[in-house]
């Protein structure tokens, strides 16, 4: 079951036929990720190197982080995990380099049956999900499974994204779409006292 889990491609399942013992794993480092206090960085970065798939030094998770099974996660690069984050990792999840996560972001590659019966007798559904290099989820967007999300593309705060966004792209709304192109009038001037 996990060889299927860990290729890019979408999966039905029956929940007795996933691996169990490895999501317990994860919870518990999980678990023991989330009752470090702010200034154990060291131990941090073992926790997360030990939990996913693959990660770098720069990859950066606060509090409250969550995930299924963290073997199905990979950060490619730079990335920052904001606090209340869940990754239902069913599938891979890619994290492109620079990606930035804010707080109360869901990553859903699973899902559940849509018929009742079979959602009964615990048919699931499962598809990847990567976020290009620089891209930016907004507070509490929730992206849903098989959805890419473009280099440069910034998704509004409590957006829901159920398809594809391309690269450079402003994109909001439930379901999400794109609003506007990334432009130079997005440049911000710092200010300096």
């Amino acid at each position: 079951m996990i060889e299927r889990m860990q290729k890019q491609a979408p999966y039905a399942s029956d929940n007795r036929d996933m691996p169990h013992a490895e999501q317990l794993a994860a919870k518990k480092l999980c678990w023991q990720l989330n009752q470090l206090p702010p200034d154990a960085e060291d131990e941090r970065q073992a926790i997360i190197k030990q939990l996913f798939g693959e990660s770098t030094p720069l990859t950066f998770v606060e509090s409250n982080f969550h995930c299924d099974y963290g073997f199905n996660i990979h950060s490619k690069g730079f990335a920052l995990i904001n606090y209340n984050c869940s990754f239902l990792d069913t599938s891979p999840i890619t994290l492109g380099n620079g990606v930035f996560i804010a707080p109360g972001v869901v990553l859903a590659c699973s899902g559940h049956a849509v018929l009742a019966e079979q959602r009964r007798a615990g048919i699931g559904t499962s598809a990847p999900i990567t976020l290009e290099d620089d891209v930016w989820l907004g507070a509490n967007v929730t992206v849903t499974a098989g959805v890419t999300i473009g280099a440069g593309s910034v998704i509004g705060a409590g957006s829901v994204v159920t398809r594809d966004i391309p690269a450079g792209v402003v994109a909001v709304g439930s379901p999400c779409r794109v609003l506007r192109k990334v432009t130079a009038a997005d440049r911000v001037t710092l200010t300096r006292d």
